[in-house]
């Protein structure tokens, strides 16, 4: 399980990563992330950044079994838990299992995500100018 805070968890902020967000495709999984509005502070009072939030779709078109969808999802967030270190805050991050996901282990998501996730520029250390 992800910490509470960093799970997306309203309807709405899936409904604004949607609409407003970057996307990126693989051919197991989607993503689609968005960088979180800052609070507008006053002169030198410090402000935190919010921390990246993950919220995971898998619907049924992969399956009309739960557990099926269950065990895409648990997958994903063991993936997610490994990755969260390196990943910088402030982002709302959407993960979309495709039909291929049925077939794939641990390991694959983990790579996936990895790649998808240094595409939209959300793991530290990763810059479209780096990746040129």
């Amino acid at each position: 399980m992800l910490p509470k805070a960093h799970r997306l968890r309203h309807w709405k902020d899936f409904q604004t990563v949607y609409r407003r967000g970057h996307r990126a495709r693989a051919r197991v999984l989607g993503l689609r992330a968005y960088r979180q509005s800052q609070p507008e502070t006053e002169g030198n009072s410090t402000h935190s950044v919010p921390p990246t939030r993950f919220g995971i779709s898998v619907g049924r078109k992969i399956s009309k079994k739960a557990v099926v969808r269950n065990q895409i999802k648990r997958r994903l967030r063991a993936a997610l838990r490994q990755l969260l270190p390196r990943v910088q805050p402030g982002w709302d991050v959407i993960v979309i299992a495709y039909p291929e996901a049925k077939e794939c282990n641990s390991r694959h998501f983990l790579q996936e995500l990895e790649q998808l996730l240094a595409r939209v520029e959300v793991l530290n250390g990763h810059s479209r100018g780096s990746l040129l």
